[in-house]
């Protein structure tokens, strides 16, 4: 049910955007923060780095 009126409320290209977002939060920004090793934790940084500054050019703050 909750799905349901999850789906109804972002409709489909919100949820794709939702699921990206999960995505990329779980493959670049938790590996930043967590992992025990220095060169995960510096191509996690690097990689999200590139993601901030690509995001930077399309939406200027």
């Amino acid at each position: 049910m909750m799905l349901h009126d999850l789906l109804d409320t972002l409709g489909p290209v919100g949820l794709l955007v939702l699921l990206g977002t999960v995505m990329v939060f779980a493959g670049v920004v938790l590996p930043t923060i967590w992992s025990r090793h220095a060169y995960r934790r510096s191509a996690a940084r690097t990689t999200m780095n590139t993601l901030l500054k690509a995001l930077r050019r399309l939406y200027p703050f």
